[in-house]
């Protein structure tokens, strides 16, 4: 009995702690930013699994025919200008979308959000839709597809001046919604009624990530003011609650200090099960606080099962329970089978500033989560270079693909891993 139970704990590390290949994304040869290959995003293909795309700040895009295993990459243009939070999603038709912030006569934030359009894998982005210019400033987008109708829904940030004191500028959450694959955009709809400030910190309203329920319901949760809030709309995007709701609380607020790093945020990200499995229809919503201190930055995740009406206590993600940070998470779900993934980066193997990449996943609807380290080695941020606000994953059918930036000795570079989940089981 006692050599079965060494045996399955040394099979338990093996399998918690197995090594798994990382890809280094090629930067493009004409990159314009030295902050290039920050704030990622990546999505496979469903149609194809071995078709992924991905972007970074400012103006990166990424294409795989293989899976992740090999990159090209380019740097795209926009008649709109291209400033950077790039969006990728690859709707149901085989069509590749580039969303990102504009920039009118090189002003930073301002003319609204850029929805790029290619028919092809290597990005040729010839069609192109816009969404407002209103002459406020616009930040932090981001895009969620309806499969059944390949309807996009984008969700936002709206300063009426951005970084301002004056206690007359707002922030607020608005959405629109596009059904001609984001050529043209409905007029914004305002769906926070209780205003944030404009300082992009804890007091204004950030984060907001919309996804799509099973029968087209539209989630969409953000943070503002050491809590999170909660909006839903069950026609479609026409009519949204009238005021948004609390759902949880983010103590210390969405700004979260990690030593070595330039700036990180909490804020939330929102999915939706739409598998064909009993956890179908349960909504998430993913971020991290430091509600046990602030030397322990930790990943949290709340669920419901009624459309939003009521919620979990939180569940901790990481499972690490010592006085390490866990920050800059983000989720999402495959939705063949349910399965729950959350990438992060972790510092549970050091003692200073050296910093790994997680990955957890849940098979049982958010209950319980299994932790993977799928960084190859750790790295050592610059607190005086810009680290970028967020991670990102993409999986489908077993097939995951998380994607994160590396700082270390003072450069940057873009990171997957190939995984796959027959490797976890």
């Amino acid at each position: 009995m006692r050599y079965s139970s060494y045996l399955f704990s040394f099979l338990f590390s093996l399998s918690a702690f197995a090594q798994f290949e990382n890809v280094l994304l090629p930067l493009p040869k004409k990159a314009e930013y030295f902050y290039s290959q920050v704030e990622p995003s990546i999505c496979i293909n469903p149609k194809n699994t071995n078709e992924v795309i991905a972007g970074s700040v400012m103006n990166d895009y990424y294409y795989s025919s293989d899976g992740g295993k090999t990159w090209k990459s380019k740097s795209i243009q926009s008649k709109w200008g291209v400033n950077g939070d790039p969006c990728m999603i690859i709707d149901t038709l085989g069509r590749y979308y580039y969303f990102h912030l504009s920039t009118i006569k090189g002003e930073a934030l301002v003319g609204g959000m850029v929805c790029q359009r290619s028919s092809k894998l290597k990005g040729k982005f010839k069609k192109e839709g816009h969404t407002l210019a209103n002459g406020k400033y616009h930040d932090k987008q981001w895009v969620a597809l309806n499969p059944k109708t390949n309807h996009l829904y984008m969700t936002w940030t709206q300063f009426d001046a951005y970084d301002s004191n004056r206690p007359e500028d707002y922030s607020h959450i608005l959405y629109s919604k596009s059904e001609d694959g984001g050529l043209t955009w409905i007029d914004p709809i305002q769906i926070s009624k209780f205003p944030g400030d404009c300082k992009d910190n804890d007091k204004t309203a950030e984060g907001a990530v919309p996804a799509i329920g099973p029968n087209g319901e539209i989630y969409v949760a953000w943070s503002r003011n050491d809590s999170i809030w909660f909006n839903v709309s069950l026609d479609d995007g026409k009519t949204w609650l009238t005021q948004e709701q609390f759902i949880v609380d983010q103590p210390a607020g969405w700004v979260i200090d990690i030593p070595g790093i330039y700036r990180c945020n909490g804020l939330p990200v929102t999915v939706c099960d739409l598998s064909p499995t009993a956890t179908n229809g349960t909504l998430y919503v993913n971020w991290a606080d430091q509600r046990n201190g602030t030397n322990n930055t930790d990943i949290w995740l709340i669920k419901s099962t009624d459309k939003g009406q009521t919620w979990s206590s939180p569940i901790r993600v990481n499972d690490d329970d010592s006085e390490h940070h866990q920050f800059l998470t983000w989720i999402t779900v495959d939705q063949t089978n349910g399965y729950l993934y959350s990438v992060f980066y972790d510092r549970r193997n050091s003692n200073g500033n050296k910093t790994d990449v997680y990955l957890a996943v849940s098979k049982d609807g958010g209950e319980h989560f299994m932790n993977y380290k799928i960084s190859e080695s750790p790295f050592l941020p610059n607190p005086r270079i810009f680290f970028g606000d967020y991670t990102n994953i993409s999986v489908h059918n077993g097939v995951i693909r998380p994607i994160w930036t590396r700082l270390h000795n003072g450069k940057i570079s873009l990171y997957t891993a190939l995984i796959e989940q027959r490797e976890l089981n």
